[in-house]
């Protein structure tokens, strides 16, 4: 059985394959390590807007989740950006997936949010899941590196 929580200092030994697992599937496969260092103190700092969880089987992490709250132009309510979604190969099409994305929405819903978004690439086989617990919309990403 799958199980989600919130992310623990002593995850980070089985979340690090993970978080690389990730930057591999997005072809970044020398991600700084600095970055991954700061992103990880991040989920641990409790006066920090972004947030980590992972979901476990058996005792042995096989998903995560980084999502973190930002005010909105159009809404009252804070959105709630789901960034990073990663399941292990082995556990892909068991449910992980759909749980790390169900803990969002109910962490976005105790936290008065009332959007939940994330983006994705277009090839990604993991928008079967999508399809079927959110809506696609038509919008373009631009972006502008510095």
């Amino acid at each position: 059985m799958i199980s989600v929580r919130p992310i623990e200092p002593r995850d980070r030994e089985q979340w690090q394959p993970l978080w690389d697992g990730y930057n591999l599937f997005y072809e970044r496969p020398d991600f700084p390590k600095a970055i991954s260092n700061v992103t990880w103190a991040r989920f641990l700092d409790p006066d920090e807007p972004v947030f980590a969880a992972v979901a476990e089987r058996d005792g042995r992490l096989v998903g995560l989740v980084h999502y973190l709250f930002h005010r909105n132009t159009a809404r009252m309510e804070d959105n709630c950006y789901l960034q990073d979604l990663f399941t292990a190969p082995e556990a892909r099409g068991q449910g992980a997936g759909r749980a790390l994305i169900e803990y969002v929405y109910d962490q976005a819903k105790a936290a008065g949010s009332t959007r939940v978004y994330w983006q994705t690439h277009e090839n990604n086989p993991a928008r079967r899941l999508y399809d079927q617990v959110a809506e696609l919309t038509a919008f373009r990403r631009y972006v502008k590196d510095f």
